[in-house]
């Protein structure tokens, strides 16, 4: 992983999409700093669009697109992505699977939930479970005593057992039924709302994480960015990002938002001097 100080000018120009992940990666000890918040403000006045992509449930994620500064959301580690069209005033949701189908889902996460808790004593179902649509999260440090990686991977095993895929983030694990994941579901946002094949712009896109739950996004996309917390998972993941910010958290998504305006501005400048004849 190289110092996104070094991040240069040629690898800035083509950045169109930001893309990022939320918990420990736009949240500090668990909240949002309002660095963050004016990180995104300024990159989509800089002509960027934001996109979290995140496990959090579907009503945290109608929240987000909303509220924040950003132009969409993929939510539930791929489950479906939200957009808010402040014109007409429209939430656009786009999920993975049919409604009956998530139903159906549900009443097998269920069983998954009770072996879960049986299985792996100190583990919880996370506070924002009710919110959720289409996956199962469970807790293993956010509101409960952290477990022990060993633990964890217990969890995981319970899910993998039932036939269902499980990520780990840095907070919870998440399990659901289906064949997608928070790649999938962003090539689908991006072929269906920007009329764009996510192949052929990859270079145009920066992906800031934190945690395995991460790797698959780290691999595919030349401009992933860890977070200096990601450190900590360095050789444990299939893919490391590309780049490390400083900073930790949200922190560290600021100090990538603040490299990437300014040199942007500085290659503005020199346009406008080349235009002068400067």
């Amino acid at each position: 992983m190289k110092p996104f100080a070094e991040f240069s000018i040629s690898e800035t120009y083509p950045i169109r999409y930001v893309l990022t992940d939320i918990d420990d990666t736009l949240t500090l000890n668990g909240r949002l700093p309002s660095e963050v918040f004016v990180a995104m403000e300024k990159l989509q006045a800089a002509g960027m669009a934001v996109i979290p992509i995140t496990g959090r449930p579907a009503g945290w994620c109608d929240h987000i697109a909303r509220m924040w500064p950003v132009d969409g959301v993929v939510g539930e580690n791929g489950a479906f992505y939200f957009r808010y069209d402040g014109g007409s005033r429209k939430m656009m949701r786009r999920y993975w699977k049919p409604k009956k189908e998530r139903h159906a889902d549900r009443k097998r996460l269920d069983a998954i939930q009770r072996q879960v808790l049986k299985s792996v004593p100190g583990s919880r179902v996370a506070s924002d479970q009710a919110y959720r649509e289409a996956d199962l999260a469970i807790d293993f440090c956010e509101d409960v005593a952290p477990l022990t990686p060993e633990e964890i991977d217990r969890i995981v095993a319970c899910f993998i057992k039932a036939g269902a895929q499980a990520k780990i983030s840095s907070i919870h694990v998440n399990g659901w039924f289906g064949d997608y994941d928070k790649l999938a579901m962003t090539r689908l946002l991006f072929e269906e709302v920007f009329s764009e094949n996510l192949d052929a712009i990859k270079d145009q896109v920066i992906y800031a994480g934190d945690s395995p739950n991460d790797a698959p996004m780290f691999g595919y996309f030349p401009n992933s960015v860890g977070v200096d917390n990601v450190k900590k998972f360095t050789g444990k993941m299939p893919h490391d990002p590309a780049w490390v910010t400083e900073r930790e958290g949200g922190l560290g998504f600021a100090e990538m938002a603040d490299r990437l305006i300014w040199m942007l501005h500085g290659l503005d400048q020199r346009f406008d001097k080349l235009l002068q004849g400067g």
